[in-house]
């Protein structure tokens, strides 16, 4: 990225030789008194995304960031070359069958986007769906959303957003032509009906929240039909169709109660029909087969359960358990296929696939030998059949597809990602153990390293956390940290409370008057890994994004001595500022997770943790922070707020680096080997500041 010294100099002139003078952001202070609290915010004026005053000070912050680790030019290079030299550039994915094509991406070297591709089932002529490369030529940022074939295999509707700020736009391909036909505008999903013709699509209101489900045409898209109007901005829109394509599921749902409504595929004029009524802390979904929903349902079981219900009459009353509540065991959702029912779980904080035979009855778990790993259905879109797809990774086996026997649940490997540059996995140990927080909750730990690491308290570590809205910290493989174990690194996954990976109640247990939970839980994680010789006691470094930004916020406010440094990405910081802008993305949406601070005690509690509230003068750990200017789920004056105060109140010197991608939204770049540079980038910084050869 190329910086304009010149116009950054006029408004930072003590940065004479960007050099080691970090920028001094202007105070303009701003007070907000809320329940009779007064809080002073002298860096308000950061939100003025278009004023140079506020891209003069990102861009002096970034010239910093790049002076200040100019030393690791060629740790930076060597590193993007090694985690390259893993990657097989050239690929192809494992072909999945829709009607009567079999489709799959390929990457090609010094490609940065995948080619969507299909071919005749026994043909092996291929047809160029999407090429990403070509549609993303010039582009800064490019991103594919939806991408759905109709029925028959001739209509493509898909999405794209070249800003970074999550704004797709939905088009139809003509596939026998590969020529765009329609331009639909700004759409969140689409789904089509069995006719091959109509379309049903998501649009969001000015807060980018799903509102709104539209059914139009083809022969006709300037027309549409608003089928699902959600005025509740606790709740979002969706649409999908169940797997047997026999249904069009639209849903509405908050974060705690669902409602869902169903229109035969084959009749797509029709009346939706409400299948279970809303009911204040009710969530449920559902698939079909022969003339039931199958629902897994959290009434009465806050672990979930899987009943069936008649299409007709749906009702509780009429529901037939399939399989029962385990306070153990999440249920967290169901698949549907000809003779057999797959439910995807989750049990002692690992996911795991339960398969129901109907023939015979038999209800069992597919088995993975690893300690801790991840497993998740993947592309199944025939419904008879006799085997399920699956994905299976962990954090030593690269991502795997199988095909599971659904009669004897043995396994067919079709593919494992290749690893270059002479990886072994049999190199690499994993471990799952749990640390025991203050209040007694033993929290799981994912741990992995190199078998020549040892337990001995010398060993440098990385650990993530995220812990919020009930998602899974999912322990996968990651090719590019073998550049950490293969110098000795641990990495270590935190499974704290207020995710997912102990189920609904584990998240319940770090939410709202809750969430202190999570910060707890997580510094009991470090501190075990610290007192169980895992790490040396100053070498530990902490990771989280977003959500688990405010995580790591949260943790250095109250233990700034519990890491040497930080890496936080797209942090949600500042809590207070933004729960308290409804017209900000997510904000109504999140008083679910946070708590409403309009609400005295919720904004008492939220306060208390608030990372950008709480910032005091004392000493803190090295930081990187990065964000994307073009974020619309976490806004960039947020970290930059964030980095400002520090500077401000910190008493101590270690460095503090804040990077904005001028470009990119909440996931950063979009071309992999963009990623793959900033990675290395980050990782030579990481090593630098704990001291690893690199």
């Amino acid at each position: 990225m190329q910086y304009d010294l010149q116009s950054t100099l006029v408004h930072y002139p003590n940065m004479v030789d960007r050099t080691t003078t970090p920028p001094v952001a202007k105070q303009e202070p701003i007070v907000h008194t809320h329940h009779g609290i007064s809080r002073t915010d002298p860096y308000h004026w950061m939100r003025e995304k278009e004023s140079p005053d506020v891209l003069a000070y990102l861009e002096a912050e970034n010239a910093y960031a790049e002076a200040m680790s100019s030393h690791l030019k060629d740790a930076r290079t060597r590193l993007y070359e090694e985690i390259i030299g893993r990657i097989q550039q050239t690929d192809l994915s494992v072909p999945y069958q829709i009607g009567k094509f079999l489709y799959y991406t390929r990457t090609e070297t010094g490609k940065q986007y995948p080619i969507y591709c299909r071919k005749s089932v026994g043909s092996e002529h291929e047809q160029v769906v999407i090429d990403a490369n070509i549609m993303g030529e010039g582009q800064t940022f490019f991103a594919l959303g939806t991408m759905k074939v109709s029925d028959c295999g001739r209509y493509l509707a898909y999405s794209v957003d070249t800003t970074g700020f999550r704004e797709y736009m939905l088009s139809i391909r003509d596939l026998d032509t590969n020529i765009d036909i329609c331009h639909l505008g700004k759409a969140r999903s689409a789904v089509w009906a069995a006719d091959n013709k109509t379309l049903f699509l998501v649009t969001e209101d000015g807060t980018k929240r799903p509102d709104t489900v539209w059914r139009t045409t083809i022969d006709n898209p300037g027309e549409r039909i608003a089928i699902l109007n959600e005025p509740d901005a606790l709740f979002t829109v969706f649409v999908r169709r169940t797997r047997d394509k026999e249904y069009i599921i639209f849903g509405s749902a908050s974060s705690t109660t669902t409602e869902l409504q169903t229109i035969p595929a084959l009749d797509p004029e029709s009346a939706p029909t409400i299948v279970i009524p809303r009911e204040n802390n009710h969530e449920y979904d559902l698939d079909h087969r022969d003339g039931l929903f199958y629902i897994c349902t959290n009434k009465h079981a806050p672990s979930f359960r899987v009943v069936a219900a008649p299409v007709s009459d749906p009702r509780e009353e009429n529901w037939t358990e399939i399989l029962p509540s385990d306070p153990t065991v999440m249920r967290e959702s169901v698949d549907c296929f000809g003779g057999y029912v797959a439910i995807s779980e989750r049990s002692g904080g690992r996911p795991q696939v339960r398969i129901i035979n109907f023939a015979t009855g038999s209800d069992a778990l597919i088995q993975f030998p690893e300690p801790t790993f991840h497993v998740r259905i993947d592309q199944n879109h025939v419904f008879d059949t006799p085997n399920l797809r699956i994905a299976y990774s962990s954090l030593v086996t690269p991502n795997s597809i199988y095909d599971v026997d659904l009669e004897s649940l043995t396994l067919t490997l079709l593919k494992q990602t290749a690893i270059l540059g002479g990886f072994n996995s049999t190199n690499y140990t994993s471990d799952f153990v749990c640390a025991t927080s203050p209040d007694g909750t033993q929290v799981p730990i994912s741990i992995v390293r190199h078998k020549a690491t040892p337990i001995d308290g010398t060993a440098p570590c990385l650990l993530y956390g995220y812990g919020s809205y009930g998602i899974s910290s999912a322990a996968t493989f990651q090719s590019n940290l073998i550049s950490l174990l293969d110098r000795g690194f641990v990495f270590a996954i935190a499974h704290i409370r207020g995710g997912g990976d102990l189920g609904k109640p584990w998240h319940d247990a770090g939410k709202l008057a809750h969430k202190q939970n999570t910060f707890t839980d997580f510094i009991a994680v470090a501190d075990f890994l610290k007192a169980s010789r895992y790490v040396h006691p100053n070498r530990l470094a902490i990771r989280g994004g977003s959500a688990g930004g405010l995580l790591l916020g949260a943790v250095i406010n109250q233990r700034p001595d519990i890491c040497k440094l930080a890496m936080n990405y797209v942090p949600f910081v500042d809590v207070m500022n933004t729960m308290l802008d409804d017209t900000l993305p997510l904000t109504v949406g999140e008083y679910l997770e946070w708590g409403n601070p309009n609400i005295e005690a919720d904004y008492k509690t939220m306060l208390a943790y608030s990372p950008y509230d709480n910032i005091e003068a004392k000493n803190y750990p090295s930081m990187l922070v990065r964000t994307s200017l073009n974020d619309s789920q976490v806004m960039y004056w947020e970290p930059a707020k964030y980095v400002a105060r520090l500077r401000d109140c910190k008493t101590d010197t270690r460095p503090l680096l804040f990077v904005t991608d001028l470009v990119s939204g909440h996931g950063g770049a979009s071309g992999r080997y963009d990623a793959i540079r900033e990675a290395a980038s980050d990782y030579a910084w990481l090593c630098d500041q704990l001291n690893v050869s690199i």
